[in-house]
């Protein structure tokens, strides 16, 4: 790989999740605050990511995979999403808002599987190559973060130009993506089913009683988390927090730390306190935020912010791991999307239905809320969620990674 394809590559990693760092972490605050929603509508605005991550496989596999260049549909993608995401600045109420974001949503989500084929196709060892690229994308996410903290943008209630900033990125990503090397379709010529694309060939695992287990804890621990990604900005900022954007980012943060000392943790823990130890972390997360506030309980709040590396990469990167190597050669990519699907998808979605009629519920004035109970709901759901995991899983493997592993991350997720 030439030094301008790497510096391409990373540059279009680091547009890719600016972008969607730059609206996504505060758009919650934006819409309580600015269009006046409420927190059923709030969940509803963040379930679109979930929509979009379910409708995503069929646009990659019956697209992208077959008729068309993955660079050239990844520009096209950004050039609509500019346009969406600036129209977003114009709209004031939140019924044409939705349509308008859910739209978007189905268009990004997609992007995020492009722009790995696309990095891929350049390179000869991809468990080398592509983490130094791919950490431009996390540093992407971090520094939007930290932008609207540094702006003041939540505190002066101007969080619209965040969807500026976004769409802005966006337009220079989809000039960008027709530079990019060329990426030609997979699978042209080739019968793709809808088995194949959600991954259905490696229905087989659930027949491993403990990997039954991890999947469905798996998306009953995405449940709780989708109350972290459509409410922490909001209760950080109703409670008083200076540049709360950009307090978040320290998640981000905290997570390629935790992902430099896996190897090590994973040598010593194996599979099981693995897991354990990332869903215990969602529990205690939501009881520091329970408990947590401006005064003397501040590192509460930080607490429960930088943990976000521990709950993700202990969760969710060991669980591809261990995906990864019960799957097999032949399994593996088919797996990897099935739990992507299951937890991204139909996890997070249930988790943002449930959430948003929960903070309505619990709403004590126009502008107030009972945190505390708020939060305690989706520490107890965690809870219930690691006894269960503990009583029924196991599989005792102690799993070391194995050479040139290459783990891809889901959504920031995601993050």
């Amino acid at each position: 790989m030439t030094t301008g394809i790497r510096v391409k590559l990373s540059t279009m990693m680091f547009l890719e999740f600016f972008i969607w760092g730059a609206w996504f972490v505060t758009m919650g605050t934006y819409l309580t605050v600015t269009l006046k929603a409420t927190g059923t509508q709030n969940a509803g605005a963040y379930a679109t990511q979930s929509l979009g991550a379910i409708i995503a496989p069929f646009v990659i596999g019956l697209i992208a995979d077959k008729y068309f260049s993955a660079q050239k549909i990844l520009g096209v993608l950004h050039l609509l999403g500019a346009a969406s995401l600036f129209y977003a600045t114009t709209i004031t109420d939140f019924d044409k808002f939705y349509p308008n974001i859910l739209f978007y949503m189905i268009i990004y989500m997609p992007t995020l599987a492009l722009v790995n084929s696309v990095s891929f196709k350049q390179m000869q060892n991809p468990s080398k190559e592509f983490p130094p690229i791919r950490v431009f994308g996390t540093a992407g996410w971090i520094i939007a973060g930290l932008t609207i903290g540094w702006l003041g943008w939540e505190k002066s209630g101007s969080l619209v130009l965040t969807f500026k900033m976004a769409a802005g990125a966006s337009l220079l990503l989809g000039l960008l993506s027709f530079t990019l090397p060329d990426t030609p379709p997979v699978k042209k010529g080739q019968k793709t089913s809808f088995g194949d694309i959600i991954g259905l060939d490696s229905i087989g695992l659930l027949k491993n009683r403990s990997y039954l287990i991890f999947f469905l804890a798996s998306v009953a621990i995405c449940v709780p988390l989708a109350f972290y990604y459509n409410f922490t900005n909001p209760f950080l900022n109703e409670v008083g927090m200076e540049a709360a954007a950009g307090k978040q980012s320290m998640g981000q943060m905290s997570e390629l730390l935790f992902m430099a000392l896996m190897p090590l943790f994973f040598v010593r823990l194996g599979v099981k306190k693995m897991l354990a130890v990332g869903m215990l972390a969602w529990v205690l997360r939501y009881i520091f935020f329970a408990y947590g506030n401006v005064g003397s309980n501040y590192w509460m709040l930080i607490a429960g912010i930088v943990m976000h590396g521990i709950c993700y990469d202990f969760f969710f990167v060991t669980g591809q791991i261990y995906t990864d190597n019960l799957a097999g050669e032949r399994f593996k990519s088919a797996a990897q999307g099935f739990i992507t699907l299951a937890t991204y998808g139909v996890g997070m979605l249930i988790g943002s239905y449930i959430s948003g009629p929960i903070v309505d519920n619990w709403k004590t004035s126009a502008t107030t809320h009972n945190w505390q109970t708020i939060w305690l709901i989706p520490a107890g759901i965690a809870a219930v969620v690691l006894v269960l995991f503990l009583l029924l899983f196991k599989d005792k493997t102690s799993m070391a990674t194995k050479s040139g592993l290459d783990i891809q991350e889901p959504s920031a997720s995601a993050h």
